[in-house]
């Protein structure tokens, strides 16, 4: 019997995450599955045929949201609908909760019976705690990316939650340096690798104030060699944008040239989010950044749980990595850090003490994260015993 199996991913990093479990959940049940929803290139390529392109939900900021919303919430009715007329085995939504989430509740409305698998969690152990409790309603099992999740479930009485590890830990080889690479990671001038953002608020946000503090640094006798990775969808963007700092960087563009870079990167000034993951997980000691609108902020600062907004940080379990916010994101200060972690200083050796401990924190043993994922999908697909 042919089983079908809606996913919905509607963000770049959720549309390789489902695609490389679309190709295990292929392997588990040959030609007898059969995959619908929403997705993006990597999930066409493994035969997603998407009810609607994921550029069109690529809205950042509240003022675009508010502005988008009548599109959104069209959106979101006609994914919910999609999902009753196909009647599927199982749903799989996958990270943007904002969207997602909105979907399984009137999924779940509509069909109690469906079971309903959440890929990614959302960010509950940082702020709105309650989201946890309240997934019970209409999820059935949450499949974590970091280790401390399923703990923070439990404690928060959510629904069952499973570590199954995150995608980083399947790249390690593309991130950390071989030989001629480390030489070249010890070497002068120290390669300094500058990360904004990879969405175009975040670029707004962090160019100006990014080209200063290098420019601090170079005013203060600092040497080093400046390198800007972004991708191609950002490169005129960013480029402009460079145009204006008193230190050129070399921008680079892509993945690939990217980890090339993380391989040979001395330090790094990087905005916060999943980048300071991999940065550790390559070994380079970093400072880090974030600066939002006012309002977000706002709303963010009386809503944050946790004394870290830095993935490295949370999941060491300790603030090795310093992270300047709002106000405090200024060259003077940024500069100043990034000489310290650029010199052989107790900060620096206590960020690499720290990510020396990550592979062991975030091991999944001698299975891939897409595998342990798949085999937590199927389970919930056969445990559910939807009638044929």
């Amino acid at each position: 019997m042919e089983r079908r199996i809606f996913l919905i991913a509607t963000e770049e990093s959720g549309d390789r995450l489902g695609a490389n479990l679309m190709k295990v959940l292929r392997q588990r049940l040959g030609d007898g599955v059969r995959f619908e929803g929403v997705g993006g290139r990597a999930m066409a390529r493994e035969g997603l045929e998407s009810l609607f392109p994921i550029e069109e939900l690529s809205i950042i900021g509240l003022a675009a949201v508010v502005k988008e919303l009548p599109k959104i919430l069209g959106l979101i009715k006609e994914t919910a609908i999609a999902v009753a007329e196909a009647a599927p085995d199982i749903l799989v939504i996958i990270d943007s909760p904002d969207f997602t989430h909105r979907v399984a509740k009137r999924v779940r409305a509509k069909d109690p019976t469906l079971p309903i698998v959440d890929y990614v969690s959302p960010s509950v152990w940082a702020w709105r705690p309650g989201r946890a409790r309240a997934m019970l309603k209409y999820v059935d099992h949450v499949l974590a990316l970091l280790p401390f999740e399923p703990e923070a479930y439990q404690r928060l009485r959510g629904p069952p939650c499973s570590y199954v590890g995150h995608p980083l830990t399947e790249q390690l080889a593309s991130l950390r340096p071989n030989a001629d690479e480390a030489v070249r990671r010890a070497e002068s001038p120290p390669v300094l690798l500058v990360l904004p953002g990879s969405r175009r608020s975040e670029i707004r946000h962090h160019m100006a104030v990014f080209g200063q503090t290098v420019a601090r640094l170079q005013e203060q006798g600092t040497a080093f060699e400046l390198v800007l990775p972004t991708m191609p969808h950002l490169q005129e963007t960013v480029v402009e944008a460079v145009k204006g700092w008193p230190v050129q960087p070399q921008v680079v563009i892509g993945e690939q040239e990217k980890r090339a870079k993380f391989r040979i990167a001395h330090a790094a000034l990087a905005k916060s989010g999943t980048v300071t993951l991999e940065l550790a997980l390559a070994g380079v000691p970093m400072v880090t950044a974030y600066r939002t609108g006012a309002m977000e902020a706002w709303i963010l600062r009386r809503a944050i749980k946790v004394n870290s907004v830095i993935l490295a940080n949370l999941v060491i379990g300790e603030n090795v990595i310093p992270e300047f916010l709002q106000e405090d994101c200024t060259p003077d200060k940024l500069a100043a850090a990034l000489r310290e972690v650029m010199s052989d200083s107790d900060l620096r050796r206590k960020q690499l003490e720290g990510f020396a401990k990550i592979d062991g924190i975030m091991s999944t043993g001698n299975l891939s994260p897409s595998v342990r994922a798949a085999d937590i999908v199927l389970a919930t697909m056969w445990q559910a015993r939807r009638p044929d």
